[in-house]
């Protein structure tokens, strides 16, 4: 079984993967189309070509190895006299052309999580539904109620109960200043007090589901985004400001064990999988990586979309590009480094498999 499920691990990633560069790559296809910019060619794949299709202008591939894809448009990278080519259309279509993969990626993340909702039953609001003893620490300290819905922690908006866990998980002390709205007046709670078993916080309270509706649905998806995109960045920062370290991070190899964990864990002794929560945990993680890769390239760095919109904003504001050759050396050394942090991540990732 544990053969079987790392196989099944690695085709489940190369599968999520794939899917979020091609709604990416499909991103930048579709609106470089809409913008009268001629594609040359739309690959799904990297390598030599197992399929080919001339449709029109465009060359449509399949390539043999299951990774990656890419959509390359007259005129991306080099000059070109065509009034198609993508150097010389104006700085506003291009930056729609340029961010249009990001905002696919955002698009399929929030699809993903709505297919989640609908399938996986009540929704978890962040209202207190009751405590597990009358006299328990949170409500004894400052008087946290039932039906106190929860809007913020320590100064950080509450969208979902995802967002009280990250705060949770993040204490030292054990103790909160939350915001509530009681009867429909917002209240502040100054000092709300838990109490901690070792170095885990005792959570004494539960909250109450909110029913299944299509409103409800689409409701907490928008919320679920927004949560997940807020603690991507919030991540970014805490790596900047040395809380995390680089061997916290992971790429590929680190997304498939997390994959074979999640497996594993809805693996019974029987060797049976419970195909429902396995589905629900990866449309979940397939969600929060598509919305991840999405907004990590909106980040203004060299051979990611976000530099390049530099370059276009510089350019909508100049009202001239800058010279290719400079820009095109900014991204060379740019994927040059990405490249070489991926490796580093890549080791690292192997390393936590033997330890």
């Amino acid at each position: 079984m544990a053969v079987f499920s790392k196989i099944m691990s690695i085709v489940a990633a190369v599968f999520i993967f794939e899917m979020i560069i091609l709604i990416h790559e499909f991103g930048h296809f579709i609106m470089a189309k809409k913008n009268g910019v001629r594609v040359n060619e739309f690959s799904v794949g990297m390598g030599p070509a197992i399929l080919k299709k001339q449709k029109g202008e465009t060359l449509y591939a399949l390539r043999a190895v299951p990774f990656g894809g890419y959509c390359a448009m007259e005129g991306e990278d080099e000059g070109s006299d065509s009034d198609r080519a993508f150097c010389n259309k104006s700085p506003l279509r291009k930056i729609t052309i340029v961010i249009a993969g990001i905002v696919m990626n955002i698009i399929l993340g929030f699809v993903l999580i709505v297919i989640n909702t609908a399938v996986s039953g009540p929704i978890t609001s962040t209202t207190v539904s009751s405590f597990y003893d009358p006299d328990t620490a949170s409500s004894r300290s400052t008087g946290l109620r039932e039906g106190d819905r929860i809007v913020g922690v320590n100064g950080m908006r509450i969208f979902t109960v995802n967002d009280i866990s990250y705060q949770f998980q993040s204490d030292e002390d054990a103790v909160f200043d939350m915001t509530v709205i009681r009867n429909g007046e917002r209240k502040e709670l100054d000092g709300v007090t838990f109490e901690k078993n070792g170095d885990s916080l005792i959570i004494d309270f539960m909250v109450k589901p909110i029913k299944l509706t299509p409103v409800s649905c689409l409701s907490n998806s928008v919320k679920s985004t927004l949560t997940y995109s807020r603690l991507i960045y919030i991540s970014l920062f805490d790596l900047i400001r040395g809380r995390y370290s680089l061997n916290d991070l992971s790429g590929p190899v680190g997304i498939v064990d997390q994959i074979d964990q999640v497996i594993d864990s809805q693996t019974n002794e029987q060797n049976k999988i419970d195909w429902k929560p396995l589905i629900s945990d990866m449309l979940i993680l397939g969600g929060f990586i598509s919305i991840n890769i999405g907004l990590m390239n909106l980040l203004p760095l060299p051979a990611l979309d976000g530099g390049r919109l530099i370059f276009l904003l510089i350019e909508l504001f100049r009202r001239k590009p800058v010279d290719p050759k400079y820009e095109g050396m900014v991204h060379f050394v740019g994927l040059a480094a990405l490249m070489v942090l991926m490796v580093v991540i890549t080791v690292s990732d192997i390393t936590k498999l033997f330890r």
